[in-house]
């Protein structure tokens, strides 16, 4: 009976590569959505339309139903395994927690873009969205040190890190915007 554990992990982590899949996925779709509400009529309501149908379908088929398994399994393996017990008790894993707590919050905010652009209400620019998109990416980065790490200072590292990172991205997005700006013209 002790391998429930690891099938309990192993759903988990399954659930938790769609969410993020859906997660990284469907800010891609609101880049290409918000895009397609500044094209001529009739290609925008074209486009529009396609773009609904599919954030529709990844959100609620693929998004939330991942969201909620992930949290099911990680709340069976915490709170009704003895192995929860233990990992409750380390530093790291509170760290953890809070970065999951950011990721939900990360996840309500974009079913607020969803339910918007479902309403055709465009209410920030495709830039914002393709900024937006890495905050998925930050913390899948700070929870996978923490896991692999297990340690609550070692993580701090991993953090720094992230920032590097973010730093990087930015920058990164910045020259990809005078790229896509100059070939504009």
């Amino acid at each position: 009976m002790e391998n429930y554990y690891e099938y309990l992990k192993s759903l988990h982590l399954i659930f938790i590569i769609t969410w993020f899949a859906g997660l990284f996925y469907i800010v891609r779709l609101f880049v290409y959505q918000i895009e397609a509400s500044q094209k001529p009529s009739p290609e925008k309501e074209i486009l529009q339309a396609q773009y609904k149908i599919m954030t529709y379908r990844l959100w609620y088929i693929i998004t939330w139903p991942s969201a909620v398994l992930a949290s099911i399994f990680a709340f069976w393996m915490l709170f009704f395994t003895p192995q929860g017990n233990f990992w409750l008790q380390q530093s790291w894993m509170h760290v953890k927690l809070g970065f999951v707590f950011a990721l939900y919050l990360y996840h309500l905010k974009c079913h607020q873009i969803f339910k918007q652009l479902q309403n055709d209400e465009v209410k920030h620019t495709s830039n914002f969205m393709r900024l937006w998109n890495e905050g998925a990416t930050i913390i899948l980065f700070a929870v996978v040190f923490l896991v692999i790490l297990k340690n609550a200072v070692n993580w701090i590292f991993g953090v720094i890190g992230i920032i590097l990172f973010s730093v990087i991205i930015m920058l990164g997005f910045k020259f990809y915007k005078r790229i896509r700006e100059r070939n504009q013209n």
